[in-house]
């Protein structure tokens, strides 16, 4: 533009000059203000033209514009004009009242409240919420937190449950796979219509035929027992319809387990102290089946064993089914056995009985001081049991009989005269080929046993000689007062001949041999004169107070070898890693330090103190002084000892989890495990001192108190520190009893492909059975007609309060002979709802019964019938005790 045309320009003109903005006037505010008022009108209009989504791209773009200072003026003119319906309780409650609603939320649920705010951050990580948490499975803190520090309990928490195996269900079917192959949605719908419509045919004719038979018989009673009665074309059975009937009330649902139990065939136990079911009379098998008296094969035989008997387990293993055994102790008496046999064959009478007992051809040792033979055979109380012993036998009409068989003076399987059977009386009671196996191994254990006495027998008989000696004159001085003995001179003579005989042993003793030389001659003159028996006492105090004084100083010495254990795994494992840690070259985390060696240090500060109370009492001994005060105030402060063996499972398993983890520590452990200074031992197997230790504290207690007369003053106190030691001592088997068990479960839980967790407060395994499952084909018709298929091989586990049941397979690895065996979940049953039903045996299916639960029922067989009657014997009584519970 020229000059002349800027010459020209008026005032007005200048006012509509503008800025960054060709429609905005720069100083004409009216004008400014008016074209603003414009703009923001039609922006509003087309912002009340737009959609929903062009709105918020349009606010979206704007706020991106925006400066803090414009954000924050939205944001108070929302906070003025929007009332909050929200407020975090957390920052209005009173802490403890914000404490106690947090208190009722699971780990899991913290830790997810942890991550919404800082106020609920520092709530949620407070000891108070986390250490019943902890304490409830047994999770000790290792150490005392101090005062500003928190989530201590938290972190302690995470540490113990990352050392579990847990999987996710995703996790476990990567590893494991899954059972079926997953299914479209048709065929899923299609499948539960199918088995809707089946379900509810099957509780139709269920239900229809309940109704006929409890016109006939309560619901309760098995088919079974009524079938030889009744004879229904189709055999009545438990059903689920009756099951749920009854579901509702418990008392009729445990009347009904226990009915179920008390059908099942019942057989005599083989230790005779214990009752196993007894074989019904209606299914019993008799052993002489070529007898026509239906009434003879009613009656068991029945055989007696002692267990004086060689190897007598063999013999009770050959026993056939079907024979009652009873192992009877030898030493008790003649009333005792009698009882023993009545109990066993529960007021029936036996067709035979047979005696396996040891002796020679003239007599039987059948008790301990009752040798049967022909000079007291007459005697009254021996007559007596014979009699009553032939009123439970059989009448020789009947084909009654008693056998006697004495392995030891002759063969049990030679040549039986006059048998009346054409077959040894063996055979009746035994499987021959079983009790030829016990036979050769019995004679083998017999010459051993005479060689063995043979060259032992002059070793036994010298310390028989020495160890009865001292425990005689020992309990005669402890017992026995200055006054009793001068009124004995045969004990008092007695008591000095067996003197000089271990004086002339112990050749150390010079002063003690003269003495008791001088003792026996003054006793032999002078008639056990009162200064000969002060003499005598005299000498075997001082032979008490030297062994008391010996033994205190081996506790000394083995307190102090203890202490050395424990300073080992201070100087060679705890103060490299500590000094590491401060170096900044740490091979161990503080918290992971903590955990390892907090109580062990513990453990040797206390025993350390223990060890300088026992050098300080020994510097200064003498026979008066005690020791039994030292060791009660050790006994008071155990509870150290308690936080070592709490925590001791998370120790042994963060050693395991940091050598798999940290490779420098993997190294530090190579270098130095099993050395020289450790004494050839690793920092696992020397954390085991402190439990070993209160077995040694335990045993030289013990012979502490036997060298204490009963008059000196530290006799109380020893058997207080003893009762001490021995209650924690069995605290501490306790524990590990309980550690044993959790652990053989977890066992189990990891061998069985979808078990669930087993791990529950007293919870332990019975035992294990492998059946066979079946599949009836036919079930309308009876027993003894119907035929089974094998399907499926299962094993059962047995625990105290329920039933877990698994399918087996087995397979084969190439070019090995060994097998491995998998176990797959199939249900567990609550044992107190589990029915068990006997099924007869017949010429298709043997060793059968059935188990069948709320929802689930298993045709099961074993391969003898041994193991079905001992099964079923042990699972009754397992579900009895849950009952009882």
């Amino acid at each position: 533009m020229s000059a002349e045309d800027s010459s020209w320009r008026t005032p007005e003109m200048e006012s509509f000059h503008t800025r960054f903005s060709a429609w905005t006037p720069f100083s004409n505010k009216s004008l400014n203000r008016q074209l603003f008022q414009e703009r923001v009108a039609l922006i509003s209009h087309w912002f009340d033209l737009w959609t929903n989504k062009q709105r918020q791209e349009f606010l979206f773009a704007i706020f991106l514009r925006c400066t803090k200072s414009q954000l924050r003026f939205v944001q108070d003119w929302f906070s003025e004009r929007m009332q909050v319906a929200k407020v975090d309780f957390s920052t209005v409650l009173p802490r403890f009242i914000s404490l106690y609603i947090f208190s009722f939320l699971s780990p899991k649920d913290l830790c997810a409240a942890a991550q919404v705010s800082w106020p609920w951050k520092f709530l949620t990580e407070q000891d108070c919420l986390w250490m019943p948490k902890c304490v409830k499975f047994g999770w000790f803190l290792p150490y005392t937190p101090t005062d500003n520090e928190y989530g201590a309990w938290k972190r302690h928490y995470v540490a113990c449950v990352s050392h579990l195996d847990w999987l996710t269900p995703r996790e476990a079917a990567a590893i494991y796979g899954t059972l079926n192959e997953p299914k479209t949605e048709d065929e899923e719908l299609l499948e539960r219509q199918r088995e809707k419509c089946l379900r509810k045919r099957i509780w139709e004719e269920i239900a229809l035929r309940n109704k006929e038979l409890f016109k006939v018989r309560p619901p309760w009673v098995s088919g079974t027992c009524c079938s030889s009665v009744l004879k229904p074309r189709r055999q009545p059975r438990l059903s689920q319809t009756v099951r749920e009937r009854v579901g509702s009330h418990e008392a009729l649902e445990k009347q009904l387990v226990l009915t179920s139990l008390e059908i099942l065939p019942k057989r005599s136990n083989i230790s005779g102290s214990h009752s196993y079911p007894l074989l019904s009379k209606k299914y019993w098998h008799g052993v002489h089946k070529n007898d026509d008296s239906s009434s003879y094969a009613l009656r068991p035989h029945f055989i007696l064993i002692s267990s004086r008997i060689p190897a007598y387990e063999m013999v009770v293993e050959s026993v056939k089914a079907g024979v009652v055994s009873v192992v009877y102790e030898h030493s008790v008496t003649l009333e005792s056995l009698l009882y023993l046999i009545e109990k066993a064959l529960d007021g029936r009478k036996a067709q035979s009985m047979g005696i396996f007992s040891d002796g020679d051809s003239r007599e039987i040792n059948l008790l301990q001081g009752y040798k049967i033979g022909v000079k007291n055979l007459l005697r009254p109380e021996v007559r007596d049991f014979w009699e009553k012993l032939g009123s439970y036998v059989a009448t020789e009409e009947e084909g009654g009989h008693v056998d006697f068989f004495v392995p030891l003076g002759a063969s049990v399987l030679s040549d039986w005269l006059g048998s009346q059977w054409g077959k040894a009386p063996s055979s009746i009671y035994f499987c021959e080929a079983k009790l030829q196996t016990w036979s050769s191994f019995a004679d083998f254990l017999e010459e051993t046993l005479k060689t063995v006495r043979k060259q032992l027998y002059p070793l036994f008989k010298e310390l028989q000689k020495s160890i009865s000696g001292r425990m005689i004159g020992q309990f005669m001085f402890d017992t026995m007062g200055m006054t009793n003995i001068l009124n004995n001179q045969e004990t008092a003579q007695a008591l000095a001949d067996r003197l000089m005989e271990l004086s002339k042993e112990d050749s150390e003793r010079s002063v003690v041999e003269d003495n008791s030389w001088d003792t026996k001659s003054r006793l032999s003159k002078n008639n056990l004169n009162f200064e000969a028996l002060i003499n005598l006492e005299r000498i075997l105090q001082k032979d008490s107070a030297e062994k008391r004084t010996r033994v205190v100083r081996e506790l000394l010495q083995s307190e102090r070898k203890y202490v050395q254990m424990l300073e080992i795994v201070r100087d060679v494992y705890f103060a490299p890693l500590k000094a590491a840690l401060s170096s900044n070259r740490a091979i161990l985390s503080a918290a992971n330090i903590q955990i390892l060696f907090s109580d062990i240090l513990q453990i040797l500060s206390l025993n350390r103190q223990f060890l300088d109370n026992l050098r300080d009492r020994l510097q200064e001994w003498s026979p008066a002084h005690c020791v039994g005060e030292i060791v009660t105030k050790f006994g008071s402060q155990l509870n150290t000892y308690t936080n070592f063996f709490n925590n001791y499972p998370v120790i042994l398993k963060t050693i395991e989890k940091c050598r798999e983890m940290i490779p420098a520590f993997r190294t530090f452990l190579k270098r130095h495990d099993k050395t020289i200074v450790t004494k050839m031992l690793s920092l696992p197997e020397l954390l085991l001192y402190p439990s070993r230790r209160f077995e040694e504290y335990l045993n030289l207690l013990y012979a502490v108190r036997l060298h204490t007369p009963a008059e000196h003053v530290d006799r109380g106190d020893l058997t207080t520190a003893i009762d001490q030691i021995k209650k924690y001592k069995s605290y501490i088997d306790q524990m590990k009893q309980n550690i044993n068990m959790k652990d053989h479960l977890s066992d189990i839980q990891r061998i069985i492909w979808g078990c669930p967790t087993l791990s529950e407060v007293n919870r332990y395994l019975i035992r294990v059975q492998d059946v066979a499952q079946l599949h009836c084909c036919d079930e309308e018709i009876s027993f003894s007609l119907r035929l089974y298929e094998h399907i499926h091989d299962l094993s059962l586990f047995l625990f105290n309060d329920a039933l877990l049941v698994s399918s087996r397979g087995t397979s084969h690895t190439p070019f090995e002979r060994t097998s491995k065996t998998t176990y797959q979940f199939i249900a567990s049953v609550a044992l107190h709802r589990l029915l068990i039903e006997n099924i007869p045996d017949s010429k298709y299916v043997k060793n059968a019964f059935i188990l069948q639960g709320p929802k689930y029922k298993w045709i099961c067989a074993t391969e003898v019938e041994d193991e079905k009657f001992l099964w079923l014997s042990v699972l009754r009584n397992a579900i009895k005790s849950s009952m009882e519970k």
